[in-house]
């Protein structure tokens, strides 16, 4: 911490730098580095509880934000993706199992 810096200000650089932000609907939100994320909010996000997954990886002060601004569902899903993006996890649509490629006999 430099002579300059305030104890609050070093506070704050210190909590950001596990954090990202990203835009919804023109309010920066934090969100969590991708490392910090657990699999119980994965499946929140899956699951469309956009609530919970708000609260596992954005900012504390940020959760009621979130879920004051209301968004639709289109404007969650970008923001979702920009998040991804901007901590370093890809967040896209499951693709599902996979076919598999060897053909079976039928009988």
């Amino acid at each position: 911490m430099s002579e300059t810096t305030t104890p609050a200000e070093a506070q704050e650089l210190e909590a950001s730098e596990d954090y990202a932000t990203a835009d919804l609907c023109g309010v920066d939100l934090r969100v969590k580095n991708a490392m910090h994320w657990r699999p119980s909010h994965m499946r929140a996000l899956r699951q469309s509880d956009f609530d919970t997954w708000a609260a596992g990886v954005l900012h504390e002060d940020d959760v009621q934000t979130f879920i004051e601004l209301d968004a639709t569902f289109e404007e969650i899903f970008d923001f979702v993706g920009r998040a991804g993006e901007a901590v370093g996890e890809p967040v896209g649509k499951s693709t599902g199992r996979a076919k598999s490629s060897r053909t079976t006999r039928r009988r």
